[in-house]
């Protein structure tokens, strides 16, 4: 099997929409004085230095796939009708994992002890979407790379645990992708620790128009 790919940082811009989208904020209808969006820009940005996106990805040929498995080479099973089927015009499996890193994580756990519930849950937020949004930076990163093979990334992505992809897959995910190199461990109940870590499998075809088009999973 060949090693996955290390990305030892990745700079990315707080996702702000998205923050705030995901903190319930609506353009226009959502009401909030400037001194308290101010505040929360400040909690974003204190966020934003304690978060230290690594992460870590593979490419796997596709060897058999039928209605409950994919079947990838080295051994690798992925038990789930619904990642069969989102991988069914794939002939590769691209495998990714990325981590906030554990000083957010900290940084969440002491606001909550402290009672400064919202500032945590702004810092919640922005992990969760910075966390996913270097999962979308190695897309494109392997995204750049595939365009010289007239090849790319599918738009769907599964994690573990989500659908029938149950969450047992996690140790599979994990040990091909040597997430303890980024600073990642895995529980007995293949949950990952830092808890802002996270893990997908998605699919790499040929041509440039994606039939699997629509939202992430």
């Amino acid at each position: 099997m060949e090693a996955p790919v290390i990305f030892e940082s990745i700079q990315i811009p707080e996702p702000r929409d998205s923050i705030f989208r995901r903190l319930g904020y609506r353009r226009g209808v959502t009401a909030g004085t400037a001194g308290e969006l101010k505040a929360i820009e400040n909690d974003i940005a204190y966020a934003g230095s304690l978060i230290q996106l690594r992460a870590a990805a593979l490419r796997v040929p596709i060897r058999r796939r039928d209605a409950a498995a994919v079947v990838c080479s080295d051994g690798i099973i992925l038990n789930s009708r619904d990642v069969s089927t989102m991988l069914r015009n794939c002939d590769e499996l691209l495998i990714m994992g990325a981590t906030a890193g554990s000083a957010i994580v900290d940084a969440i756990g002491e606001d909550a002890n402290k009672d400064r519930l919202t500032r945590g849950v702004i810092l919640d937020a922005v992990a969760s979407e910075m966390t996913d949004g270097a999962l979308d930076w190695v897309v494109a990163y392997f995204n750049g790379h595939l365009r010289r093979e007239n090849r790319r990334v599918s738009t769907r992505r599964f994690s573990a645990g989500y659908g029938d992809f149950g969450i047992e897959n996690q140790k599979v995910i994990y040990d091909v992708l040597e997430l303890s190199r980024i600073g990642v461990r895995l529980s007995d109940r293949y949950m990952l620790i830092p808890e802002k870590s996270v893990t997908a499998v998605t699919g790499i075809h040929k041509g440039a128009v994606d039939d699997e088009r629509g939202e992430t999973l």
